[in-house]
């Protein structure tokens, strides 16, 4: 069976705010008329257009609707930086592009004690990436772009890095709500994402 990366990294960032009113949608079991009342009529999300309403929506329930209500309730009830950091959790379930990228050019960031993550560093990983999925080497280079800008926007809102612009790293520290949670599920390969810890030299 040939392996293809799906994701949704062209959909945007995290969306904290939108994830917090999404999640509510999904502790309450809407429907699907409840949904399009309140996207399309209500606009919740409060977006300019319906266009883009449905848009977000559609990129953060796809990443929160596998979550359980446990983790959902860190999303809505809790802090921004436990909803962000639970947000992110959800984003890497969704995609292993953005899971890999951060276990090997992150990780060795990280490891080596370098201050910087540059931006250029996305196109080396979507290459060597395409020897395991040769359908990336078909993206359009626009779409790559957008990829790239949306995951170190990624680490950015996480706390991975302090800017998108000089891309340096930081050391993002987990939260024990989300540790604890995590670990209950035996979610290790996220936990070792998310706990990575620079080394300064």
């Amino acid at each position: 069976m040939t392996f293809k990366y799906t994701g949704d990294l062209t959909g945007g960032s995290l969306m904290v705010r939108e994830s917090r009113i999404i999640s509510e949608l999904l502790l309450k079991n809407a429907d699907q008329a409840l949904w399009k009342d309140a996207i399309e009529h209500q606009n919740v999300l409060q977006k300019p257009t319906l266009a883009s309403a449905k848009r977000n929506a559609n990129t953060v329930r796809k990443r929160l609707e596998p979550l359980d209500t446990a983790l959902l309730q860190l999303v809505h009830d809790g802090d921004l930086e436990l909803a962000t950091q639970t947000c992110f959790y959800a984003a890497l379930e969704k995609n292993a592009l953005l899971l890999e990228f951060i276990e090997t050019e992150v990780a060795d960031a990280y490891s080596t004690g370098r201050n910087q993550l540059p931006s250029y560093l996305w196109n080396e990983f979507l290459d060597d990436r395409s020897h395991r999925d040769a359908s990336i080497k078909s993206w359009s280079e626009s779409s790559c772009k957008k990829m790239g800008q949306v995951a170190f926007r990624i680490l950015k809102e996480v706390g991975m890095l302090k800017d998108t612009r000089q891309f340096e790293v930081q050391n993002m520290i987990l939260r024990p709500e989300l540790e604890y949670e995590l670990a209950q599920r035996n979610k290790d390969r996220f936990l070792a994402c998310m706990k990575l810890y620079r080394v300064c030299v």
